[in-house]
């Protein structure tokens, strides 16, 4: 499975769709291309990340060995500074806890950990820059950690997770390769951060603790959408009637 998925995943990171010309019985143009790309979702599913990640970015996803010296070291250091965070912003006083929605709260926790990392010896963590050189915070991963003492590079990925919800089958993680915004630039370690919480407890976000996710043991899958912007929906030509004046 994995020699007939790498063409699919080379093939789609350089958003080059077979072309139609090789067989002349096949639709050409926009057709091809849609049925070039629904093919590839069909044989893309439950795929290693570190296969998508590779294929896109060029960069190895490392695998993150707990029972490895170094590995664990640098465990206990995140370890530690997810704890504080956790404690800091269940905190009555923090400024996580003025905010109405809980989608909202996440860029705190990204704060507050960036902070935390950045206060362990040997740690410097930043918002990830893209190839072009910005810093940029939208997309996969939110944070670069490097630690000088190992020469380790590790990015981490935050999520909340109402714990009712654990189980659920809705999207929760999502990875669009882009050149110019793609934020993985060099082998590393990839961890996904989830901070579990249970809603608002007594007028306050109560947050109840973190699962640390190794994604190189993580599977995704390819779900072929097209979208369109309200501008691309709305357009004067396209309209045939309406109640405005």
């Amino acid at each position: 499975m994995k020699t007939t998925r790498l063409p699919l995943l080379l093939a789609l990171a350089s958003l080059a769709l077979p072309s139609p010309a090789a067989d002349s019985a096949k639709p050409a143009g926009p057709t091809a291309s849609v049925s070039a790309l629904l093919e590839a979702a069909a044989g893309l599913q439950d795929v290693p990340f570190g296969e998508v990640l590779f294929a896109a970015t060029g960069k190895r996803v490392l695998p993150f060995g707990p029972t490895n010296a170094v590995d664990h070291e640098l465990l206990v250091k995140i370890s530690g500074a997810l704890d504080r965070t956790l404690a800091a912003l269940n905190l009555p006083d923090h400024a996580a806890q003025k905010v109405g929605r809980i989608n909202e709260v996440s860029a705190h926790f990204e704060d507050s950990l960036r902070a935390e990392l950045n206060r362990v010896l040997g740690f410097t963590c930043e918002v990830p820059k893209t190839a072009v050189g910005k810093h940029q915070r939208a997309g996969y991963p939110d944070l670069r950690l490097a630690d000088r003492t190992s020469g380790r590079a590790l990015y981490l990925d935050v999520k909340l997770l109402e714990r009712k919800s654990r189980q659920s089958t809705l999207r929760t993680f999502y990875f669009e390769p882009k050149q110019d915004t793609n934020k993985v630039l060099e082998d590393a370690h990839h961890l996904l951060i989830g901070f579990e919480h249970a809603g608002r407890v007594d007028g306050h976000w109560k947050f109840l603790g973190w699962d640390l996710v190794d994604l190189s043991r993580f599977n995704v899958r390819l779900k072929a959408e097209f979208q369109a912007s309200n501008r691309d929906l709305y357009r004067p030509e396209a309209i045939i009637g309406s109640s405005r004046k």
